[in-house]
């Protein structure tokens, strides 16, 4: 039976070379004995070896979907250069400084090395690899060209990850409008209109409409601030909970995500561009177009399109094309449909697939690089009618005063 696989841990360690010259350094190992034995094949008289102390602070850092891209391409690069599976793990553990990265690796290297299938490895570990990227890396040992699928794991993680920084960069702008104009707003109110509130209470006359309405305004924002911070806060954290625990709420706000402007169409053309790739990576690697579909549904991101692919899925399943299939849906984009038309006549599905997904990336890199530009003179705009109609709102009685006496 193969021995239980055991945690790689790091260990650092003080000896001497074979001259005798004092030496040390950091090594990767299963146990303190298996660590001294591999220091001695190098030559090493190792004097003391010890377990690697964790930092105070920063130890573990957490494993991003990038992470998990960049190990693809370093798995695939070296087993293309002809170095082993398990050695390969071996190449990259080293050259890794996330402990937490380098921790699952070893772990995976070790079910490897004790007879478990790669695929097998990776479904250990659902948190960090999905059933896409287990069900590909089966297709690939399989068909014994784990390599090439390795290589175009990565390419699909690196473009779908890339693609979901855009859209992330997209979102955040909006949102940073927002939440400047609503500091900067609570600031003047709270600490700049007080000042000038005690120095309208020795003019004797009424204010002006829009400047009592300030003031009115900056009072209950003093008397109530915290209990607004505290709205504020817990709306978000309510939104947070609602849409993880109610799929029908989750659904609804994807489907009004949509109809937003700009940030809407970028969200719509990301999803597309995400079904390309997934379809035509998955259909590439010999999966079934039915089961590829399967796979597909769940990586769009979006519940409106997430619905759509399952009623394709349910057409494909009894023998309409997809591309007719993906018309009647009315979601698709007129070119996605059509270069999915092409793709099927000319058997060239896959790479048609990957034109669409290629196209609609561009377009979202395009639409967020022109939402940038545009943010940028539109938060100007936001703070300078907020600040300037609080300013204009405390000098009227100034001015006022002035045309009196003038």
């Amino acid at each position: 039976m193969a021995e239980k696989a055991q945690k790689l841990q790091a260990f650092v360690w003080e000896g001497k070379d074979r001259k005798g010259n004092k030496t040390k350094g950091e090594v990767s190992g299963t146990n303190l004995a298996l660590v001294k034995a591999q220091l001695r094949k190098q030559g090493i008289n190792p004097d003391k070896v010890k377990k690697k102390p964790k930092p105070l602070f920063g130890g573990s850092k957490k494993i991003t979907p990038f992470d998990i891209a960049m190990f693809t391409r370093q798995m695939a690069t070296m087993m293309k250069a002809g170095v082993p599976l398990v050695q390969s793990f071996d190449i990259v553990t080293d050259g890794l400084e996330n402990q937490g990265l380098k921790e699952l690796i070893g772990a995976i290297r070790n079910e490897v090395a004790s007879g478990t299938s790669f695929a097998g490895a990776l479904r250990r570990h659902p948190k960090h690899f999905d059933d896409l990227y287990c069900n590909l890396v089966d297709s690939g040992e399989k068909a014994g060209a784990l390599e090439q699928m390795l290589d175009r794991i990565a390419t699909y993680l690196e473009k779908t990850e890339t693609l979901k920084k855009k859209v992330k960069k997209a979102m955040t702008y909006p949102i940073a409008v927002i939440v400047v104009a609503i500091v900067v707003t609570a600031i003047l109110l709270v600490k700049v209109v007080p000042q000038f509130e005690s120095l309208f209470q020795g003019f004797g006359a009424d204010l002006p409409v829009f400047t009592q309405f300030i003031v009115n305004l900056s009072e209950w924002m003093q008397q109530w601030w915290f209990i607004v911070l505290l709205g504020i806060i817990g709306s978000i954290f309510l939104f947070k909970e609602a849409k993880r625990r109610s799929q029908k709420f989750s659904d609804l706000v994807d489907k009004y995500l949509l109809k937003l402007p700009v940030v809407g169409e970028i969200l719509d053309k990301s999803a597309v561009a995400k079904f390309g790739r997934v379809l035509s990576t998955t259909f590439a690697a010999g999966v079934p177009l039915v089961d590829a579909l399967e796979s597909v549904s769940g990586a769009t991101g979006n519940a409106v399109y997430r619905d759509a692919v399952s009623k394709i899925k349910d057409e494909v399943s009894s023998g309409t094309q997809l591309q007719a299939a993906m018309r009647q849906t009315d979601v698709f984009p007129v070119m996605a449909v059509q270069l999915t038309a092409i793709g099927e006549e000319s058997g060239n599905l896959d790479e048609m697939l990957e034109k669409v997904a290629d196209h609609y990336e561009n377009v979202v890199d395009d639409m967020v690089d022109n939402l940038t530009a545009l943010m940028e003179p539109m938060i100007m705009s936001v703070l300078g009618v907020l600040v300037g109609g609080l300013i204009v709102g405390m000098y009227l009685p100034i001015f006022q005063m002035g045309q009196v006496v003038g």
